[in-house]
């Protein structure tokens, strides 16, 4: 019933950049905090970037200063724009809504940082 739909992920070298982006569902979207994460291997999934409906916004330290979480209400659409990208950074991201203990998830997008 309710969807999440990741785009924007590939192949970038070290420095690089890439913008992800995360198409919701109308119904949830307005009242929804929504976020980013993402999960390597052998490692735990982890908190990326997280914006409410009020704009209150939420790093990762790993990512500060180098990430940006952004949301477009008219588009119902949530980004992440990723600059000087690090081998790190390599994972499956997943976009996120949640609301209380309401939580939906998306497919996930691979990212991948190589020279």
């Amino acid at each position: 019933q309710v969807q999440l739909v990741e785009s924007g992920g590939g192949l970038v070298q070290p420095g690089g950049s890439l913008r992800l982006s995360c198409a919701a569902s109308r119904s949830i979207f307005s009242a929804y905090a929504m976020g980013w994460y993402r999960q390597a291997p052998g490692k735990q999934r982890e908190l990326v970037a997280r914006i409410t409906s009020g704009d209150r916004i939420n790093y990762a330290d790993s990512v500060k200063g180098r990430f940006t979480i952004s949301r477009d209400n008219a588009k119902n659409t949530v980004y992440l724009q990723m600059n000087s990208l690090k081998p790190e950074d390599t994972a499956i991201y997943y976009c996120n809504g949640n609301w209380a203990i309401d939580n939906y998830w998306g497919q996930g997008t691979q990212v991948t940082v190589s020279s």
